[in-house]
């Protein structure tokens, strides 16, 4: 594998050769590189929209701080390409030991919002170490932290965790029919918690996760399913190409609850319709489309691993959020990739792709060879 520390040079077909920057640009996936672009860009409009109102006085109170996330998080995505993916395997143990160390400040420095210990106070700005955990989790190849992260209680960022657990176990090898037996294994787990527990009189969960994980939209409109209801009637009345920001009444008139984060998609439907979402989608899809392309030119198991471990994760919270604002998937708190308001959401995604573009770069050079 060659590092660009190492000022390697690549000799192209020419005979010439070039210097590492140079040859590392060019290994660069420049088509992921513009998809997390414009899911930055796209998102950043989207916002400015749902959030127009929400602030009075400052319509762009919302956007300016989801802009800093994102140049924070451009940041960590050069920072992640540049490092050689093989230094996070060999001190795995110190990014373990970072992510473990993270959820355990959560529970001792972090302050309960409505229930749950997430946050932590910076001062600037709040700092949720769950999201960059999500992979700091998948770069150690860990699975404590899932723990941790349901007891804070995060019940959505546990889930992620799980599914990308679930892919790291596929890509590392992992015969089928134990994936299957892990798997029957977490159906009756599941199960346990949900309805034979409770049923006992044990209560695993707090209510309203139960409550979230078992829902029917139409049970209590004006109860437990409100926010749901409220969400499907968005994504509903957008239409074709959506009402607008100034007719969005569900958004603009906050009948739908948490419209800037657990509910932004629906938001998205409300105001720009179908064609507005199916942007978004197509956008998302050219990631997981280039994200598997990193997977199969990656230069080496641990690379393919990771790789997976992340992509699948990115795509899980895709289809839960998205599914949630309809109610085909359970209401879990997941946020939407590059959309959600939230900056720690934000870094993590970009940190996500800067981590592919690392394995998709030494793929790359590994493939050129050295001089």
């Amino acid at each position: 594998m060659i590092e660009v520390s190492q000022r390697t040079r690549v000799r192209p077909a020419s005979g010439r050769t070039e210097p590492a920057v140079v040859a590392f640009l060019k290994s660069l996936d420049w088509i992921l590189m513009l998809a997390a672009a414009g899911l930055v860009g796209y998102g950043l409009w989207v916002v400015s929209g749902i959030t127009r109102f929400d602030v009075p006085g400052e319509e762009n109170y919302f956007v300016i701080r989801q802009g800093i996330a994102a140049a924070m998080g451009v940041v960590g995505l050069v920072s992640m390409a540049v490092i050689p993916v093989d230094l996070w395997r060999r001190y795995w143990k110190l990014v373990y030991g970072a992510t473990l160390g993270l959820m355990i400040v959560v529970f001792v420095a972090a302050e309960a919002v409505r229930g749950s210990k997430r946050w932590l106070d910076l001062g600037v700005i709040q700092f949720q170490p769950s999201e960059l955990g999500k992979v700091l989790f998948v770069l150690a190849l860990g699975g404590a932290p899932i723990l941790l992260v349901f007891m804070q209680p995060d019940l959505g960022t546990a889930l992620v965790y799980s599914a990308a657990l679930f892919a790291v176990l596929f890509f590392v090898g992992l015969r089928w029919r134990q994936l299957l037996t892990l798997f029957a294994v977490s159906a009756v787990v599941v199960a346990g918690v949900l309805w034979w527990l409770p049923a006992a009189g044990v209560q695993v969960l707090k209510p309203y996760q139960a409550a979230r994980l078992t829902l029917n939209p139409g049970a209590d409109p004006s109860g437990i399913t409100y926010n749901l209801s409220q969400s499907i009637t968005a994504v509903g009345s957008g239409g074709l190409t959506g009402r607008g920001v100034i007719d969005a009444s569900q958004t603009r008139l906050d009948y739908l609850p948490e419209h800037a984060t657990d509910f932004a998609f629906a938001s998205l439907a409300e105001q720009r319709g179908f064609v507005g979402c199916a942007i978004l989608l197509l956008l998302y899809l050219l990631v997981v489309w280039r994200g598997l392309r990193v997977i199969t030119g990656a230069s080496d198991l641990y690379g393919v691993v990771v790789a997976g471990g992340l992509v699948v994760a990115f795509l899980f919270q895709v289809f839960v959020n998205v599914g949630m604002t309809m109610g085909v998937a359970p209401v879990t708190g997941i946020p939407l990739p590059f959309v959600t308001v939230g900056g720690s959401s934000m870094v993590a995604n970009l940190v996500l792709i800067g981590v592919l573009q690392s394995i998709h770069a030494r793929g790359e050079l590994g493939r050129a060879g050295p001089s």
